[in-house]
């Protein structure tokens, strides 16, 4: 399977800069780098609504990203507690 480039937009960036612990912090970093191995790794799904949105859990979290497949590009675009990431 080919290499994916992860992008993250800033307003994401600025969201796991604000996750504390550290501890959470650094695995939801890791969930992001291994989604350039696998960019639908088991247990993502697909988000109603939008067509090419995608969600995976990590603890408490949420890491929603899309993909081009075409480019080879997954670009996370929120990272939030569970009980607020869809808002």
């Amino acid at each position: 399977m080919a290499k994916y480039s992860v992008r993250l937009k800033a307003s994401a960036a600025k969201e796991i800069e604000d996750i504390e612990p550290k501890k959470v912090r650094r695995q939801i970093v890791n969930r992001i780098a291994r989604l350039s191995g696998d960019p639908r790794p088991s247990g993502c799904e697909k988000l109603a609504g939008h067509s090419d949105r995608y969600r995976v859990r990590q603890g408490h979290y949420r890491i929603v990203y899309s993909i081009t497949d075409d480019v080879l590009v997954v670009i996370v675009v929120k990272v939030g507690h569970r009980s607020t990431v869809y808002r």
